[in-house]
């Protein structure tokens, strides 16, 4: 039995990267939040505490039969503080460790965890392991906090394996017992546990007694390596329509200097005001090189333009539908689109392509 072991290992590259992805563990990646908070109770207040002491904290860890290793960024902020620039010394670290494990769970603040995973998943192409964010909604110095299961279910996610391959090969959320596709993902509530929700799209998985997957499916990749994209662009603005907003403050808002991109939130199905003026600007800002989405203000459905009169006109002057994208994933999509093309053709030609699973394609 020995030597057929040895002889697996000397002779199938196979067996050997099996082992190899079996026995590496996961890595903690500590960027802010909620759950990276414990009460001192000597004043009791809310300190940020020693990823180094995690076991303390929760001891239910050592309880894993794989290493669970830790890092944080150097400053780590409230999510209410996230930048673009943040998004790729994320990306640079599972980039730089990306061969010595077998997922990543990144710790991150709830309020915007949805634009974290929508931007890391069209950061990281070609990913073929788990990238799982989790959060809380009470420091894990309560006594209630949410943090502790999550953080432990996280784990076994991004450590789940079928057939010698993970479970899970893209950027999720995992809150409160479900697993959601990171970038069909939003915050829904402020104050519940379950502070996420996925409006287009089916959870990919459950955790009860046992952790139920739903028919996982992977967003297509390309053949190759993993790709770590880090030009994002900041030129990009959105902008809210509601009744009464003011073709001078839309006129004002398209004359912002260096301005690249624009997220129009709308209606209903896309829909948006039919008055000549408005049209024109948006018009204007298309032939000057902005690129404008449609996006909807509803959480659920999408924008199907041409539908009505209302947004007919968009689709004359070359508004781009986001389908039935969300807003995180609509403008850090249009983000890392700009980031890589400098042509609003080339963004427009791969902003109506689903790359990473983020929206449905006709």
């Amino acid at each position: 039995m020995l030597f057929l072991f040895f002889y697996l290992l000397q002779c199938c590259p196979k067996f050997y990267l099996f082992l190899h992805t079996m026995s590496n563990g996961i890595l903690l990646i500590y960027t802010g939040g909620t759950i990276g908070m414990v009460q001192d109770y000597e004043t009791g207040t809310l300190k940020p505490f020693n990823f180094k002491n995690l076991r303390k904290h929760i001891p239910e860890l050592s309880r894993f039969n794989f290493p669970i290793d830790s890092i944080s960024l150097e400053n780590p902020i409230d999510s209410s503080n996230m930048q673009p620039s943040i998004w790729v010394e994320i990306a640079t670290i599972i980039e730089e460790k990306y061969d010595e494990y077998n997922g990543f769970v990144i710790l991150h603040g709830s309020d915007t965890m949805a634009y974290t995973a929508s931007a890391l998943s069209f950061i990281l192409e070609n990913l073929d392991k788990p990238v799982v964010l989790t959060g809380s909604q009470l420091p894990m110095g309560i006594i209630r906090t949410d943090g502790r299961e999550n953080l432990i279910t996280a784990i076994e996610i991004a450590h789940a394996h079928k057939k010698g391959k993970p479970i899970i090969q893209e950027v999720v959320i995992y809150f409160e017992y479900y697993l959601y596709r990171g970038n069909r993902a939003v915050k829904s509530n402020a104050t519940l546990f379950e502070a996420f929700s996925s409006p287009n799209y089916p959870v990919l998985a459950e955790a009860g007694v046992n952790i139920q997957y739903y028919g996982v499916s992977t967003p297509a990749k390309n053949k190759g390596k993993l790709t770590v994209n880090k030009q994002i662009c900041h030129d990009v603005l959105s902008l809210r329509l509601f009744p009464g907003i003011s073709n001078h403050t839309i006129e004002h808002l398209l004359l912002t200097p260096g301005l690249r991109g624009l997220v129009l939130e709308t209606f209903g199905s896309g829909n948006a005001p039919t008055n000549k003026e408005f049209i024109a600007l948006l018009k204007e800002a298309i032939q000057k090189g902005i690129v404008v989405v449609n996006v909807s203000q509803c959480l659920k459905g999408g924008v199907v333009q041409g539908t009505y009169e209302t947004s007919k006109m968009l689709e004359e002057i070359g508004v781009i539908s986001a389908k039935d994208l969300t807003f995180e994933a609509a403008i850090t999509k249009l983000m890392y689109l700009l980031g890589i093309y400098s042509t609003p053709s080339k963004v427009k030609t791969f902003f109506q392509k689903n790359l990473r699973g983020e929206m449905m394609v006709d």
